[in-house]
């Protein structure tokens, strides 16, 4: 079989776009309710996605992003949602910075096993001190230091999913033995930010470990993503930025001597799509006027880390610092640079441009367009598929559903069905060898 891309869907809210929350029919009263994401599970599972995914935040940000900052915890929704659906791949979000590794490995290989092997993991470093004073921090730690302790947390919970393998229960009543303890073994991990005795008390579960997914775009986010990461959700306003990133991951990875193909990357996409081209801008023109320019303003000061109230709304944007001077999220302040030093937007249009998605890329058009751009970047060294970033639940996604993704399976580059039980069958990722070690 010919090289097909992947498609997850980040599940959020009414919609990604800023203004969803306020048009016609609004399903922002719903997202407190777990059967609401349960039918969009079940409708991005029809679809034959590989994954739904969580984004989270500790920390309410302002009053935007649709009205609500977050409101279901991940993994407890994704655990819902997975006696709910069966084959699609749930994968909630988790900050190295502010979790503990042995609880997370815990819930995520619970999750595991309660999917019957369909759980990933999506680590990240959290962005806003908000967040830090939520855990008894006064901020979060300096860029590098997040990403040293997100090393150590990936690698601590590998060891922790590796200590109790499945084959360890014997279930041998005749001679008065349940496990084999010989093949269960203590980490003993002692390091810079943990230290984590272990093992585990739970066993590996349907798929050896979960799937690790990663979202960093510095230069150490890169890194971490390359030696850890299965799938990594990137941010890219163009297709050369977008194979720019793509080139270096993989270089990366190969250093760190990792299988081919491995991690997959998969770009956020926000999807437009109408009968025709001009029925999808309408779609969007429409969102756009409802759009709550306070709301803008305040998304792009905390991205940019200044205040942007003073801006002349229809005067181009002012030149922003290099991205050495800036401690904030560095991936998304690098992709709002690139729009801003390549299009020369007013103000109020680069509220427009980061309404949905936040600078994820944007796709407006017929679904032939919709599907001719995707193939474009997935044939041409720039995505092996995408993160759906629907601007509206669930009409966005339903339209991408029904429209688009038959022709991408017509074009032979996308699944007609599921032909795997687990996350890592959706994804073509092997079970992973667990390394048996001891400690001392």
């Amino acid at each position: 079989m010919s090289r097909q891309m992947h498609l997850g869907a980040l599940l959020f809210s009414s919609g990604h776009h800023g203004a969803a929350w306020r048009r016609s029919g609004s399903t922002v009263s719903q997202v407190g309710q777990i059967d609401y994401f349960e039918k969009l599970a079940q409708l991005a599972e029809g679809g034959k996605f590989d994954t739904i995914f969580f984004a989270d935040g500790q920390s309410i940000m302002g009053g935007y992003y649709g009205g609500v900052s977050y409101f279901l915890e991940p993994i407890t929704c994704v655990t819902a949602m997975a006696r709910k659906t069966h084959h699609i791949g749930l994968v909630p979000t988790i900050s190295s910075t502010l979790y503990d590794p042995y609880n997370m490995v815990r819930l995520i290989c619970s999750l595991d096993h309660i999917s019957h092997g369909r759980a990933g993991v999506n680590v990240i470093t959290s962005m806003f001190d908000e967040e830090a004073q939520n855990h008894g921090l006064s901020k979060l730690p300096n860029h590098a230091d997040r990403y040293l302790r997100a090393d150590e947390f990936i690698h601590t919970m590998i060891e922790l999913w590796d200590s109790f393998p499945a084959s360890a229960i014997i279930n041998d009543a005749e001679h008065d033995r349940w496990l084999d303890s010989s093949l269960i073994h203590e980490i003993n991990h002692h390091g810079d930010f943990f230290d984590v005795k272990g093992p585990l008390n739970i066993p590996s579960g349907p798929q050896g470990r979960p799937v690790i997914f990663q979202a960093g775009a510095s230069h150490q986010g890169k890194n971490l993503g390359a030696k850890y990461a299965e799938a990594i959700y990137s941010v890219a306003w163009d297709i050369r930025e977008s194979q720019a990133y793509y080139q270096d991951i993989k270089k990366r990875a190969a250093e760190f001597k990792r299988s081919s193909g491995i991690p997959a990357i998969l770009p956020g996409l926000v999807p437009y799509v109408g009968s025709t081209h001009e029925e999808a801008q309408r779609r969007q023109s429409e969102l756009d006027e409802l759009l709550p320019l306070d709301d803008s303003v305040a998304q792009l000061g905390d991205f940019l880390g200044q205040d942007v109230k003073r801006w002349d709304l229809d005067a181009p944007v002012p030149e922003l610092p290099d991205i050495s001077e800036f401690s904030g999220p560095k991936g998304r302040y690098e992709v709002i640079k690139r729009i801003i030093d390549t299009e020369k937007p007013t103000a109020r249009q680069l509220f427009q441009r980061l309404a949905a998605g936040g600078g994820h890329a944007t796709v407006v058009g017929s679904p032939e367009e919709v599907a001719d751009m995707m193939q474009n970047w997935f044939e041409s060294g720039a995505a092996d598929g995408f993160n759906i970033m629907a601007p509206t639940y669930p009409e966005s996604l339903a339209d991408f559903i029904h429209y688009v993704v038959p022709i991408l399976q017509k074009r032979g580059l996308f699944r007609k069905d599921y032909t795997g039980h687990t996350l890592r069958d959706n994804l073509g990722l092997p079970v992973p060898t667990a390394k048996i070690t001891r400690g001392d």
